[in-house]
């Protein structure tokens, strides 16, 4: 959903960037120890929005979630971190991309376990759709998150279509 909207009223990618963090406890884990699909997903939801309200400054509802292909098995104890940013719009639709890393600092390992795209729909005083800023990004380091997420997202789409043939 390429965005055309004029540059005034513009927000920057930054702008929408969020990084929450949990510690991977008991209660989020299946009999194995490892987390929880739901759990994940979960987090993953919440981190979206609030990207998406930080680039909107409005409430914001779930429109739709891409599949989700669990990576890498996240385990008790692990620091899971979540990121998402805003990287496209439409006039008042938002796709944000989120990632999920897991961590083990007793030995430095980082390993990535999901990514999906997630639509947001911003809302306005009456809970109807309302618009948002045209997407801007002044820096390379945000046009580079904003081409390879716009890339991953086509590329997956692609993928899709095929195993549905």
């Amino acid at each position: 959903m390429q965005n055309q909207h004029a540059l005034e009223g513009s927000t920057t990618l930054q702008d929408s960037y969020t990084e929450m963090s949990e510690i991977l406890m008991p209660n989020h884990t299946n009999n194995l120890g490892r987390a929880l699909g739901g759990a994940i997903l979960h987090w993953m939801d919440i981190c979206g929005a609030i990207a998406a309200r930080r680039y909107s400054r409005r409430q914001v509802v779930t429109a739709a979630m891409d599949h989700v292909d669990f990576i890498a098995p996240i385990e008790l104890g692990d620091v899971v971190v979540i990121t998402g940013y805003v990287f496209d719009t439409g006039r008042t639709s938002m796709d944000v991309k989120v990632d999920v890393h897991a961590e083990r600092p007793s030995n430095g390992e980082i390993n990535e376990t999901a990514s999906s795209f997630f639509n947001f729909v911003a809302l306005d005083s009456d809970e109807s759709p309302a618009p948002v800023p045209a997407i801007h990004c002044p820096t390379a380091a945000e046009k580079a998150l904003r081409d390879t997420a716009l890339e991953e997202r086509s590329e997956r789409r692609r993928g899709l279509a095929i195993q549905s043939e």
